[in-house]
């Protein structure tokens, strides 16, 4: 244990606390929407952003589909999906590879997001827009969660994919204002508050998303600040979750929470108003997504 102890130290990675220790699980149902992903070509930000819930989400055959290729033009300091110019353009034919991957799987509820493409004019909004519409046309019963980027603040690429009429969108504003140019310097936080109540005024009946991660230098007032902010944006429901280094080329955790201490964000969230606050050290944006919309007895869900 010593041995195991100075190398972490040495390695320069935080050992993690008790509680974000995770049994990774590896059954026939993984293998089975492993080998399904793979021959169709398909990508997950399970695997691309090494989610610490893929072993569970797997195993239940659940999965948070990534399109548009697996190298984004932005290098956020959290995220560890491949980040670059990608060389190739969007693939029309994708969204009916998800559509089928949903339909094989037989899910209720399917979560699909994106790396950002701010190389494309719409940044890829009219892929987001044809997988609902496919998903919807092959699989009736499956309601369809996504989870967008900024489009750069094109506002007609957001009214495309809500005219699309996904279930649920979700833009995620990440962190605390304070911290965007070392979070995500590429992005801003009013350009995403904007989006989100944006998005609420195309159809006030769809459901708006929205998470944060804490552990990257923020205070507890600052949290509860965006909170605030989110909900005066009509967003409905809000993720929190710990963040977690994916290696030494990122952002190094500055604090761990406790379990107990993401307790006040529920109570706060339901304050304010929110339909549902998922909080939690191992809480990602799309985990549990068809509980967070009260669905617990769908047969799919998210999985990061």
């Amino acid at each position: 244990m010593e041995r195991l102890e100075q190398r972490v130290r040495t390695s320069g990675i935080e050992p993690k606390p008790s509680w974000l220790r995770v049994r990774f699980a590896a059954g026939e149902r993984y293998k089975r929407l492993e080998g399904l992903l793979r021959k169709h070509q398909l990508h997950t930000v399970c695997e691309e952003a090494r989610c610490p819930n893929i072993g569970e989400c797997f195993s239940a055959g659940t999965a948070t589909f990534m399109i548009l290729g697996d190298e984004c033009t932005r290098s956020c300091g959290f995220c560890a999906v491949t980040s670059g110019r990608p060389q190739e353009d969007p693939d029309w034919r994708e969204p009916f590879r998800v559509a089928k991957a949903v339909r094989i799987l037989r899910l209720d509820y399917a979560v699909i997001t994106s790396v950002t493409r701010d190389d494309q004019p719409d940044g890829g909004a009219g892929i987001f827009a044809d997988c609902i519409r496919v998903i919807r046309h092959q699989s009736p019963n499956c309601r369809v969660e996504v989870l967008i980027p900024d489009f750069m603040g094109n506002w007609n690429a957001l009214a495309a994919v809500v005219e699309a009429r996904p279930f649920v969108l979700n833009h995620n504003v990440e962190t605390v204002p304070r911290l965007y140019a070392r979070v995500r310097p590429k992005a801003r936080y009013e350009r995403s508050l904007e989006l989100l109540r944006r998005a609420k005024e195309l159809d006030r009946s769809l459901l708006t998303k929205s998470g944060i991660m804490v552990g990257l230098g923020e205070s507890l007032e600052e949290v509860l600040e965006v909170m605030v902010d989110l909900r005066a944006a009509g967003v409905d429901i809000v993720t929190i979750g710990q963040y977690l280094r994916p290696s030494l080329r990122h952002l190094p955790v500055e604090r761990y929470y406790a379990p107990e201490e993401f307790v006040p964000f529920v109570g706060q969230g339901h304050r304010l108003g929110f339909r549902h606050v998922e909080a939690g050290p191992l809480v990602r944006s799309s985990y549990h997504a068809h509980r967070q919309v009260g669905l617990e007895a769908a047969a799919g869900g998210g999985g990061s």
